[in-house]
């Protein structure tokens, strides 16, 4: 993509978003009443007293470690079990079942049952580990059983070593379906997080904040808080496909050039 493209582009989002902004005013403003629709002036103004408080940020970190964490326990275990799963039918056999409940049961279910078992504490982080891992262990697992046979029949007609075959065959085939599940799994995470939070009401989380915004009637803290999920989940995903793109150039340039100890 050239600079003038990029710039269009980011040009257009701009003005996509003042239109919505716009919009947002002159409904509130025709309302009339903060109780129903709050102006974005107003959101920005309870938003800009909150950051000044210590006690926002805390909040923010409880959330934020939380929710990451399970999303990033989510891409370990579901890689892990794709890639037993792609060389064992059985293992494969036996996990569909299980992967198969856990996308049915609506996420309510799976808050309450953790409530249940483990307490409120660790709530979001098991939430978002369950529910992005049926993602993850799809995706991941697609991406190896649709690996160009051809490619695998030439490796190993040329007897290329595992390392060479990994860098040169699997890597590049699976990271698209990885890449693909990672997105989908991140939006998921933040929104059943929060939403187990919003329920199980772990003391300094958002969701506590939400439910208290809701309890006092404040909508300005309702959206100033939504903002807030939107703003760090939206950093949060940039920076881990900045990481992901760089992890990737180096998987490529460090690819190993001779692999002669894995073929004698």
């Amino acid at each position: 993509m050239t600079s003038t493209s990029r710039g269009k582009k980011n040009a257009q989002r701009v003005l996509a978003l003042i239109f919505w902004l716009i919009v947002w005013q002159l409904a509130a403003s025709a309302i009339g009443h903060d109780l129903l629709l709050v102006s974005p002036v107003k959101v920005v103004q309870i938003l800009i007293s909150q950051v000044q408080e210590a006690a926002f940020w805390a909040t923010v970190a409880h959330s934020f470690v939380r929710i990451v964490s399970g999303f990033l326990l989510a891409i370990v275990t579901g890689v892990f079990l794709a890639v037993i799963s792609a060389g064992h039918g059985i293992i494969r056999a036996l996990l569909a079942p299980f992967f198969s409940v856990v996308k049915s049961i609506p996420v309510a279910s799976f808050i309450i049952l953790v409530l249940i078992w483990a307490g409120s504490n660790t709530l979001s982080v098991v939430i978002s580990f369950l529910m992005v891992l049926p993602i993850l262990y799809t995706n991941v697992l697609q991406g190896f059983m649709q690996t160009d046979r051809k490619l695998l029949e030439m490796a190993k007609v040329f007897r290329i070593g595992l390392r060479k075959k990994l860098y040169a065959i699997y890597i590049p085939g699976v990271l698209p379906y990885f890449s693909a599940g990672c997105k989908l799994g991140l939006g998921l995470c933040w929104k059943s997080g929060i939403a187990a939070e919003v329920i199980g009401l772990p003391d300094g989380s958002i969701g506590e904040k939400l439910y208290q915004a809701k309890i006092f009637l404040s909508t300005g803290e309702l959206f100033s808080w939504t903002i807030v999920i939107i703003l760090i989940s939206s950093l949060f995903e940039r920076f881990f496909f900045r990481l992901l793109g760089y992890i990737e150039r180096r998987a490529v340039f460090t690819a190993p050039v001779s692999d002669n100890s894995d073929n004698k």
